[in-house]
């Protein structure tokens, strides 16, 4: 069994931060890329951030320049920092690692997390 545990979403007013963190733990032999979705109420789930395991990262639009994604490999750990908030930045988050799990040798699995609130009051 793989796991994935998102945390660090809260409450936060607009212009404000947060730092989401990701965590891939269980039997996970190797992880490819990961990623930071979201969804909110009434809208399709939607990629923010993505990082592969060379470290090329990948943003949308809407989160460019206010948004960092990170990763500590040896961790298997990922991050995202968010910075000058807006209330459409309010959703769900949840992380994406894609993966080889132990047993399941050469087949490229997507793992998710049960996602972290982030609400932006304006």
């Amino acid at each position: 069994q793989v796991q994935v545990v998102e945390s660090g979403g809260g409450l936060v007013q607009a212009g404000g931060s947060l730092r989401l963190s990701c965590v891939v733990s269980g039997s996970i032999f190797s992880i490819n890329a990961m990623g930071w979705y979201r969804q909110a109420p009434g809208k399709q789930r939607e990629l923010v951030a993505g990082i592969t395991s060379g470290g090329s990262t990948n943003y949308a639009d809407s989160v460019k320049g206010r948004f960092t994604i990170s990763r500590d490999s040896a961790k298997n750990t990922a991050f995202l920092q968010m910075n000058s908030l807006k209330p459409e930045d309010t959703a769900v988050y949840y992380c994406d690692a894609e993966g080889v799990q132990i047993g399941r040798w050469s087949i490229l699995e997507n793992y998710w997390g049960q996602g972290t609130q982030v609400t932006v009051s304006s």
